[in-house]
């Protein structure tokens, strides 16, 4: 399990993730990286919660194998390479669709859950999209786009029960609850969504600065991590370092927080 956190605004999204990682052995490690640039130069990122690998190769690797497609340092694969003129989000999905679930997972023997969340530009156009890509077991439906240009807002994945009582006001098991206590399930499923309607916290707004919404990103991922780490039965697999990353139009795709494994000094691929 992880948190990821993307904020849209109108200068751009902002992307955050924990850095806890579990393997398919069930063996949590503290310092996996979530957040990829998917083109370096280009407005494109991505963000993953679930699985830490497909068979033997890392999530982290195969997003840095897909990139070299991307940016044409591939030379078996040269028709992967995208124009920086002319490619599309829709586009970017669905080559991250082939090639993580139709070329690495599929194959495999051992059932992956993996959730991809890709943000960015599309070539030449004036507002970000978010876009999901969703492996369980051996399915994987075709890409969907989450937030479409002129959508705006917080969205979250992988670890829900904070950032569920914090912005929509309720639990994630509150239907359950409803129904323990006696209420039937079509009513019980009614009042949960009135519930939310009522009690929806708005934590931001289309017109928010890029740096309130990267504060924003950073408040909710360590809101989660101190929830899971001081909730008593719930598995302590979210937590190690906050990173961040902010796509605007013009600047890119930017790291504004991430974790270094090397010497000061020593370049990094981003």
């Amino acid at each position: 399990m992880t948190i990821i956190v993307s904020v849209k605004i109108n200068d751009g999204v902002v992307m955050a993730a924990d850095s806890a990682g579990t393997m398919g052995s069930g063996q949590i490690y503290a310092h996996a990286n979530k957040i990829t640039n998917l083109y370096q130069g280009l407005p494109i990122g991505t963000m993953s919660t679930g699985a830490g690998g497909i068979g033997s190769e890392s999530v982290e690797t195969l997003l840095k194998d897909l990139r070299q497609r991307f940016d044409g340092r591939d030379p078996i694969h040269p028709e992967w390479r995208l124009d920086p003129a002319g490619y599309t989000m829709e586009q970017v999905a669905a080559r991250l669709r082939t090639f993580l679930f139709e070329e690495k997972a599929a194959p495999c023997s051992e059932p992956t859950n993996l959730q991809l969340r890709l943000c960015g530009y599309s070539a030449g156009r004036p507002l970000a999209e978010v876009w999901e890509v969703n492996m369980t077991g051996q399915d994987c439906p075709p890409p969907r786009r989450i937030m479409e240009e002129t959508s705006f807002g917080v969205m979250w994945d992988g670890q829900y029960e904070a950032l569920n009582r914090l912005i929509l006001g309720l639990g994630f098991d509150i239907g359950d609850v409803l129904v323990k206590h006696g209420m039937p399930p079509q009513e019980a499923s009614r009042l949960q969504q009135e519930l939310v309607r009522d009690l929806y916290a708005t934590l931001s707004v289309p017109a928010m600065p890029i740096q309130d919404a990267i504060d924003l990103a950073r408040f909710l991922v360590e809101t989660t991590i101190g929830f899971v780490r001081f909730a008593v039965f719930l598995p302590k697999s979210v937590g190690g370092a906050v990173e961040i990353a902010a796509i605007t139009k013009h600047e890119g795709f930017r790291w504004v927080q991430r974790k270094s494994f090397y010497p000061a000094g020593v370049p990094q691929d981003d």
